[in-house]
């Protein structure tokens, strides 16, 4: 519609494959629309894609997952405008207890074949058709620290300086947007406002934040060798282990972290994310970006 708004929505192309059985996908049905469909949903304010796919996909189908390899993007027209959805492949961690409601009074695995005869859409049976030949892939986020207090207001060591209130709300935005991709392993320059931004998350999930002085503008500026090498170690570790992982850093240290997953360097906002999806040999398939909500 010429001069309607664009509304943002997100969604997952959730697959399981039962032992000794086909692959499956898991489809809604809704009664307003007496369609079978893909989990999907609009953002919440100031929320992520990424967050909203999954949490869309929990709400709707009481599937926990954890978001893979993204796939294409849809659109069609409402009457307020044009709807755009943005699809993943879903990792499924676990199911809940599905309680049919109003919105969604359904949800059911399908193998393939019996998913794509059934449902409604023709944009959705292609989503499906993409997201069963997609590489399993390991996500590697790379965070730019949150804004951080001026300079020129901070008396003490450089490497002590602190998130400004800004970064420490950017640093509370990122926490759906990290568990969205699973992350489990969290590294970091040991300089406070790179580990003061991952700390957040870390609380919510117990975790640890292993900081890195290599990583720090003050070693790496004089040897950018060694964070391509740790970087490197980082990469083969989550590419062979499957844990999706974490790393922040510095404005000033993002082109040799970026340099070493294949990625061409590209001004990043604070707390902007990159996700790298690697192959199991450690390989980036993919890339993502993700701007920082405030």
């Amino acid at each position: 519609m010429p001069g309607g708004r664009l509304v943002e929505a997100a969604g997952a192309i959730v697959l399981r494959r039962p032992a000794g059985k086909a692959v499956q996908v898991l489809l809604i049905h809704r009664p307003s629309y007496n369609d079978w469909s893909l989990p999907k949903g609009k953002l919440d304010p100031d929320e992520y894609l990424a967050a909203a796919a999954v949490r869309e996909t929990v709400e709707e189908t009481a599937a926990v997952i954890r978001l893979g390899h993204p796939v294409d993007r849809i659109q069609y027209p409402i009457p307020t405008g044009t709807k755009r959805v943005a699809y993943w492949l879903g990792i499924l961690n676990s199911e809940g207890r599905f309680k049919p409601n109003s919105e969604v009074d359904r949800r059911t695995w399908l193998t393939i074949a019996s998913a794509l005869r059934r449902m409604t859409y023709a944009d959705e049976r292609q989503l499906v058709e993409q997201a069963i030949t997609l590489p399993q892939t390991t996500p590697l986020l790379i965070v730019r620290h949150g804004k951080a207090m001026d300079r020129k207001h901070w008396s003490g060591k450089d490497q002590l300086r602190q998130l400004s209130a800004r970064g420490r709300k950017q640093s509370r935005q990122l926490i759906p947007l990290l568990d969205a991709y699973g992350v489990r392993d969290l590294d970091s320059s040991s300089s406070l406002r790179c580990t003061s931004t991952l700390a957040p998350y870390a609380k919510a999930q117990r975790l640890d934040v292993k900081g890195w002085s290599t990583l720090s503008e003050e070693q790496a500026k004089d040897n950018p060798d060694a964070v391509r090498k740790l970087m490197k170690r980082l990469i083969k570790e989550t590419a062979a282990g499957g844990v999706p992982r974490a790393i922040c850093g510095h404005r000033p240290v993002l082109p040799a972290m970026l340099d070493a997953l294949g990625v061409p360097n590209r001004p990043m906002l604070t707390a902007a994310v990159l996700v790298a999806h690697l192959s199991v040999d450690g390989e980036t398939v993919c890339v993502e970006w993700h701007k920082p909500r405030v």
